[in-house]
């Protein structure tokens, strides 16, 4: 429990004492969405801390591959045939597939 947390509780107990029951209801629903912001705001951090980040976006790569894809085809099926079109498939599969693994 953080120091703040503990320090509304107490002035929190402190205070249902003084005011009576009129305000208790009041002083509890307060306290009780303190402790669930307290929860959320430990969840978000959780959550940040535990999210995957990526060195580099994937987008470029795959738009660059597309780009260079369409001359190298091209040349490919000119020059080499079918053949040559599934090696220039295959070199950039794999070059995604690296790429994708070594992050």
């Amino acid at each position: 429990m953080s120091d703040e947390l503990r320090e509304e509780a107490e002035a929190t107990l402190a205070a249902r004492v003084e005011v009576g029951q009129e305000l208790e209801p009041q002083l509890v629903d307060r306290f009780a969405d303190r402790v669930e912001q307290e929860i959320d705001r430990r969840a978000r951090e959780l959550a940040t801390q535990r999210r995957p980040t990526h060195n580099a976006p994937m987008i470029p790569l795959a738009l660059g591959s597309l780009g260079i894809a369409i001359p190298l085809l091209g040349i490919a099926a000119g020059t080499a045939g079918f053949p040559g079109v599934i090696a220039v498939c295959l070199a950039i599969v794999l070059v995604n597939l690296l790429w994708a693994t070594r992050r």
